[in-house]
């Protein structure tokens, strides 16, 4: 397990944080529209924002306990779950079996991912098997930690469609409970004492429509739109780190910020402790076609002051499943045959300004 946050070096002073914007849930869902905009602002400009007040804190407390437990088990049980190289994130990953860059260095992190359909089913089976150590704490754990992460992402879901001006319902239709995605929980464990400035995960955009994060440690950076300088965030106690991903770009039309982002090694003496992240992937259905809304005035009059190649890179025309297949697959360190394979796990970076 984590070693407890109170027991952990306090972040650096002499390491600057990029500061983000607060947001309360709890008056997102009472619809405080000073909270609406505030909302609006984070997701349209960085792209990351902190959530506060969302009653989630001990769920992924309780994950990373699961992740331990697996983690635990011996490399050989763990391997008959592992993800495999077809474009597939569901299950156990090894350390070293994603890359981190075009020269295809590998990662130093081990990680577990459960899908949203697997937990809601359960017992039912609906993606794949998993170690007996997470079928014993999918009841207590790890469904009750995917329901409350839906909801907090169908609220914000909701507020992002109706200031983008689209019919009511239009972006939950993509997002339907008991459709199949690649939405999932992911539980990482980064080792303590890496090489200073060695990447953990490699810049990227996320795959999907909204990331719910809780990390132990310090380690993430962004890259803030304009900038080529990478910019801490400081993890705050009993706050989710959210931000935008790339679908959720795509659908506004470039409108809600997809941002850079990567994991280095915590700052200072935080480097000595091993470094927990527990997330939840927000994904549209598996069939959801990638698109932006253009039917909304808000969405099209943003479309179309981009330029061509940007506005290619917001409308690909696939479907969410070959989207994120896609991208995962060519992370995987089997698949690498060069830069272009790099290249070709790129998300809605292209044509940026």
């Amino acid at each position: 397990m984590p070693v407890p946050v109170k027991e952990l070096p306090e972040w650096p002073s002499n390491v600057e944080a990029h500061p983000l914007l607060v947001i309360d849930y709890q008056l997102l869902k009472a619809g405080d529209e000073t909270e609406i905009n505030r909302l609006w602002e984070a997701g349209t400009t960085l792209g990351f924002w902190y959530l506060k007040n969302h009653g989630a804190e001990q769920d992924f407390v309780a994950m990373w306990g699961m992740g331990e437990e697996v983690f635990k088990l011996p490399l050989e049980e763990k391997m008959k779950y592992e993800q495999g190289d077809e474009g597939l994130s569901f299950g156990y990953k090894a350390v070293g079996h994603y890359i981190v860059d075009a020269a295809g260095n590998p990662d130093p992190v081990e990680g577990v991912n459960v899908a949203k359909d697997d937990a809601l089913s359960y017992p039912k089976v609906s993606r794949r098997e998993y170690p007996t150590v997470i079928n014993d704490l999918m009841g207590p754990v790890v469904t009750p930690f995917v329901e409350k992460c839906v909801d907090i992402s169908n609220t914000m879901i909701e507020i992002f469609n109706k200031k983008l001006g689209l019919p009511e319902g239009t972006l939950a239709k993509l997002h339907g409970r008991n459709d199949f995605s690649a939405s999932e929980t992911r539980t990482i464990k980064a080792p303590a004492n890496l090489t200073p400035g060695k990447l953990a995960i490699g810049g990227h955009t996320d795959f999907g429509t909204l990331s719910l994060l809780v990390n132990n440690l310090g380690g993430l950076q962004v890259l803030p739109p304009g900038t080529a300088e990478w910019s801490y965030v400081r993890p705050l106690p009993g706050h989710m780190i959210c931000n935008v991903g790339d679908t959720l770009t795509m659908f506004s039309g470039g409108l809600l910020n997809s941002n850079i982002h990567r994991v280095v090694p915590p700052p200072g003496s935080q480097s000595k402790y091993d470094r927990w992240s527990q997330v939840y992937f927000t994904r549209p259905a598996d069939n959801a076609p990638l698109l932006p809304f253009l039917e909304s005035p808000i969405i099209s009059e943003a479309f179309n002051k981009l330029s061509p190649e940007r506005q290619k890179a917001l409308g690909p025309g696939v479907t969410s499943w070959e989207w994120f297949t896609r991208r995962q697959k060519n992370y995987r360190t089997k698949n690498h045959k060069g830069a272009d394979t790099w290249a070709a796990n790129r998300g809605t970076e292209h044509g940026r300004a």
